[in-house]
C-alpha cells in the first residue's frame, strides 16, 4: 500500500476566484483558480463558503462553510484550478450553487487524508451521486500512474443525475435506481458481480452511507479491503469542534483529521449518526 504524507494546508481562509460554471442535470461544477494552496491528494477536501455567507440567502439564515472533496485538481503556472461538485441540499449548497463566473469563494485546507494507492491489487472505484468528486480525483491520479487503469462503477438516480459524470469524461459503469441509464437498480449489483470474479481488488468509494455500508458488508463477506470516504457534519475542517466524530472499532475518531478515508475493517457500520445523506 502506498502512502503519501498529505499536503499541509495554509493557515486560515482565502479568497479564490471562480473561473468556469457548468451545469449537469442537479449539479452545478465549479472550477476556482487557488494561488496559495498545495497540490491536493484524491480523497482529501476543502471548507467552502462564500464571503456574503453569514446572513446571505433569501432568509438571511447564517449557516457554517461547507466541507466539499474536490473532483479535479490540475496544477498551472498561475495556481492550482480545482473543481467542485455541486448539489443544493440546505441553505449552505443552495448558496454555493448561485456562484458565478468572477465570484469569489472563501476557502480553507486540503484537509484529511486521501486514499492510500494499494498498488499490488486492481483498483475498483464506486461513486453514488456527489460522492462521485473524490472518485474523479482518484482517477485522475491513478491515469498519472505507468500501467494502473481502474475499474469504476458509478449509481445515481436518474440519467439526469448520471449527466454529471460526463463532465468529466469518466469511463465507468453506470447504475441508476430507475432504469433510466445503464443497469437498472444499485451499483453494488454491478460491484458484487465484478469482486466475485475479480477477489484480487481493493475497493475505493464514496456516496451515501447507506451505498458505503452496503460496499463495507460486501467486501467484508468476499474478503476483499476496502477504503470508504465518509461524510459528517462538519463546522472546522482541522478538528478544533469535534463534530465529525464517529465510532470505529478502535474507538471515537474525528473524520476530518484521520479520514475522511477510512478503512473498511476500522469500522462496525457506515451508516453514522450525523451523515447528510
Amino acid at each position: 500500500m502506498s502512502v503519501v504524507a498529505r499536503p499541509q494546508a495554509p493557515f486560515g481562509r482565502r479568497i479564490v476566484h471562480v473561473t468556469d460554471r457548468r451545469v449537469a442535470g442537479p449539479y452545478v461544477a465549479l472550477t476556482a483558480r487557488d494561488r496559495g494552496g498545495p497540490a491536493p491528494l484524491a480523497g482529501q477536501f476543502y471548507m467552502l463558503m462564500t464571503p456574503t455567507t453569514w446572513g446571505g440567502g433569501a432568509d438571511g439564515r447564517p449557516y457554517l462553510p461547507r466541507a466539499l472533496s474536490f473532483a479535479r485538481a490540475v496544477s498551472t503556472a498561475d495556481g492550482i484550478a480545482l473543481d467542485f461538485l455541486f448539489e443544493g441540499v440546505g441553505p449552505g449548497t443552495d448558496r454555493l450553487m448561485e456562484v458565478g463566473v468572477g465570484d469569489e469563494l472563501l476557502i480553507a485546507g486540503p484537509f484529511g487524508n486521501g486514499f492510500a494507492l494499494d498498488g499490488e491489487r486492481w483498483p475498483v472505484l464506486v461513486a453514488g451521486g456527489i460522492g462521485l468528486a473524490p472518485i474523479v480525483a482518484l482517477e485522475d491520479e491513478l491515469r498519472e500512474l505507468d500501467g494502473v487503469r481502474a475499474t469504476t462503477f458509478v449509481g445515481m438516480r436518474s440519467i439526469d443525475h448520471a449527466s454529471a459524470a460526463g463532465l468529466y469524461e469518466l469511463e465507468h459503469e453506470l447504475a441508476t435506481e430507475d432504469g433510466s441509464a445503464g443497469h437498472q437498480g444499485y451499483v453494488t449489483d454491478l460491484v458484487k458481480a465484478h469482486l466475485e470474479e475479480h477477489a484480487e481488488s481493493t475497493v475505493y468509494a464514496c456516496g451515501p452511507a447507506a451505498m458505503l455500508e452496503a460496499v463495507r458488508v460486501l467486501c467484508a463477506e468476499l474478503g476483499v479491503p476496502s477504503q470508504l470516504a465518509m461524510e459528517s457534519g462538519m463546522a472546522c475542517g482541522f478538528g478544533a469542534c469535534y463534530g465529525c466524530v464517529v465510532p470505529t472499532k478502535d474507538g471515537f475518531t474525528r473524520l476530518c483529521v484521520d479520514g475522511p478515508v477510512l478503512d473498511g475493517s476500522q469500522l462496525d457500520t457506515a451508516l453514522i449518526s450525523g451523515a447528510p445523506h
